[in-house]
């Protein structure tokens, strides 16, 4: 019998195997699967099967039907916000396109959080968001880039969390997994570039100041420098 720990792998890793299959194009769209395939092909139960079906039903990936099977999703009925699906599509879609389209998405709510959080933050988020600042000066001088990422998604994950909006707030998932794909793919300069930090600093400060024009300006300076490192990645990034 396997552990539960084993079943929670063996669930993790077929979930996965599915996800990057679709997104790649190898489970192209209209492909009809079945359990006993699925099961047979990764080597696990059909319980195991099940669930990760449900969980790409969930994510509209793929479609379940009595006689008919699981059928692949074509892409316009994606939950493009789930991170999973995003980390799926970094690791095995267009990754440029994608990153690019996730800049723009970043352009219409992260300046104007960064305005409400201006208006919003509360000291504790103040000092949050200057110790993150703090820390990608360190980390960006040494070159671990892990640290620095951990940072600067602290940074992000605050400035949306000050804002006072769920909205914006439940889009944290989406900008950590921007950040961490740009990371994780080589899309980051070996050390982050001052310019990169300062437009963080300048947005911590204005939200402090509670400057809500020149917290969104800085905020909108950061996505654009981000935008251009996915096409040139020695140029400065957030």
């Amino acid at each position: 019998m396997s552990s539960p720990s084993n079943v929670g792998a063996l669930h993790a890793n077929l979930l996965s195997a599915l996800g990057t299959g679709i997104v790649s194009g190898e489970l192209a769209a209209d492909q009809v699967l079945t359990l006993e395939r699925l099961s047979a092909e990764h080597e696990v139960s059909r319980s195991v099967a099940r669930e990760a079906i449900r969980v790409l039903e969930s994510m509209g990936m793929v479609e379940s039907r009595r006689r008919v099977g699981i059928t692949v999703q074509p892409s316009r009925k994606w939950n493009v916000f789930d991170p999973r699906l995003i980390r799926w599509r970094l690791q095995a879609g267009d990754r440029t396109a994608l990153l690019a389209s996730l800049s723009e998405l970043r352009r219409g709510f992260e300046p104007a959080a960064a305005a409400l959080a201006a208006r919003r933050a509360n000291p504790d988020q103040c000092r949050v968001l200057a110790a993150a600042v703090s820390d990608m000066v360190v980390h960006g001088r040494s070159g671990n880039l892990d640290s620095y990422l951990l940072a600067d998604k602290v940074f992000h994950q605050t400035l949306l969390e000050a804002s006072g909006n769920e909205m914006f707030r439940a889009l944290n998932d989406v900008v950590a997994e921007l950040l961490a794909g740009r990371t994780e793919h080589g899309l980051m300069p070996d050390s982050p570039k001052p310019a990169a930090i300062e437009l963080h600093d300048e947005v911590a400060k204005a939200i402090r100041l509670r400057d809500a024009d020149a917290a969104e300006q800085a905020m909108r300076a950061i996505i654009d420098e981000a935008a251009t490192a996915v096409i040139d990645p020695e140029s400065p990034g957030a």
